[in-house]
């Protein structure tokens, strides 16, 4: 895992191999920020990573320079170690020990980013991304991306799929 761009460009980052994790490809992560550089500044906007992982997704925001990441994830594991990485890179990620189901049902601050990559077999693609807009999590102007496996098919007008080898993107616009 690499960082791709911004102030930690081409730094490695190297989780510990016990994390329960699958983390997005360099390639599917390259791509998907290719889209999302072409649209927006990333200067004093905000990102929530649901089931973030090793933070790859975190560590490629906080480096392009977004005001706030907030990364959630069930596993102490993997918090601990986003906290410990951020702590050295002296990256703004603030993390939650948290279902990322149950953390989009009760939270009630918006975000311009949403970046949410449950397990492949998760199943409640649909209700996590009801419960998002359901809650108004995401600002105006504001994307809402979903990783997924290629069996979640999403029909929404304001979706655009990506597929990445088997790394597909539903990317909501609001």
């Amino acid at each position: 895992m690499r960082i791709i761009a911004g102030t930690h460009r081409g730094r490695k980052i190297k989780p510990p191999s016990n994390l329960p994790v699958r983390p997005t490809t360099d390639r599917a992560k390259e791509s998907l920020f290719s889209i999302i550089d072409s649209a927006y500044y990333f200067e004093d906007k905000t990102v929530l990573d649901l089931f973030c992982g090793t933070g790859n997704i975190s560590f490629e925001f906080a480096s392009r320079g977004v005001k706030k990441v907030t990364s959630i994830d069930n596993n102490k594991n993997c918090i601990n170690f986003i906290d410990k990485t951020a702590e050295q890179m002296q990256l703004n990620i603030s993390t939650i020990k948290a279902d990322g189901l149950k953390f989009a049902e009760r939270c009630k601050q918006q975000f311009n980013f949403i970046f949410a990559d449950p397990p492949y077999d998760f199943g409640n693609y649909q209700k996590l991304k009801d419960k998002i807009i359901a809650n108004k999590l995401i600002a105006k102007d504001g994307l809402l991306i979903i990783e997924h496996n290629k069996e979640t098919i999403f029909t929404e007008k304001n979706v655009s799929l990506r597929k990445y080898g088997t790394v597909h993107f539903s990317i909501f616009s609001f």
